[in-house]
């Protein structure tokens, strides 16, 4: 009765790792449905009458619709699609790339992790160029399955892997960054402001929101947290998360308000 209440909590849309992988699930999903229309055969164009005999009119005269190429009206056709479907390949690469692989870049739990999938994505994106580069349908049919192969395993791998080290990490930080991929995804962009102040901000949003905001500073960027209170249960969760690889420097210590500048060093944190 134990494990099967567990198996029933762990499936309910509250858990966070279920939330973000049903997230990260769907937009696999459509990536996948993408692709598929690149590698499913197109009809042809010109491909004849209802007599099944594609000559033409009743006195043997080619239609005017068939005169076109065959060659060249594939190659239009397939310059199209395969456009569409890069771009949104793309994006969801640089979505995931700058949320979710940043943010478990710099933790010692997960560092490897991302380096192995920062090694997939360079083989995966010279598929994607491929694909990209293709001039005919079974070029891009062939480029098409195999950018779907190497995708199939970094689903695999956000899934059951990378989302639960990053629900993992103190802070609470897994719905910001997933927020953070969706509003890329979307076409947005993400809050790159010097200063945050979560005074105004409702107490139990306020550490997912400094350690979102940590996972897209480039190494040596920083930001200033403004705070009415010494946050030291957060200084306590940035050294359980990133220890060494992080800069806490006080620059208003109180009473009433206090600033702090936390940034991300050049130098990676010996291991």
């Amino acid at each position: 009765m134990t494990q099967s209440s567990g198996v029933f909590i762990q499936s309910t849309q509250t858990d966070p790792v279920v939330r973000a992988g049903a997230v990260i699930r769907t937009e696999y999903e459509r990536l996948h449905a993408l692709l598929t229309t690149l590698v499913e055969p197109q009809p042809t164009a010109g491909a004849g009458d209802g007599e099944g005999n594609g000559t033409g009119d009743a006195e043997g005269a080619p239609d005017r619709a068939t005169t076109a190429s065959p060659a060249s009206a594939s190659a239009s056709v397939t310059t199209t699609a395969t456009t569409g479907v890069v771009g949104e390949i793309r994006r969801h690469l640089t979505a995931s790339a700058e949320t979710l692989h940043a943010a478990a870049a710099h933790a010692p739990e997960s560092r490897l992790l991302v380096s192995a999938l920062r090694i997939a994505r360079s083989a995966l994106d010279r598929h994607v160029d491929a694909l990209d580069a293709a001039g005919d349908s079974a070029s891009a049919t062939a480029a098409a399955q195999r950018v779907e192969a190497v995708l199939s395993v970094h689903r695999a791998v956000e899934e059951d892997v990378l989302l639960p080290a990053l629900a993992a990490l103190p802070g609470g930080v897994l719905p910001s960054l997933v927020a953070d991929y969706e509003t890329l995804l979307r076409g947005g962009s993400l809050d790159t402001s010097a200063v945050i102040d979560v005074r105004p901000v409702p107490r139990e949003q306020r550490h997912p929101l400094v350690f979102a905001r940590y996972a897209r500073l480039t190494p040596g960027g920083t930001f200033t947290l403004v705070n009415n209170h010494d946050p030291k249960p957060l200084h306590k969760q940035f050294e359980a998360a990133h220890p060494g690889a992080y800069t806490w420097d006080y620059v208003e210590q109180g009473p009433a308000k206090w600033q702090i500048r936390i940034g991300r060093p050049n130098h990676r944190p010996c291991t």
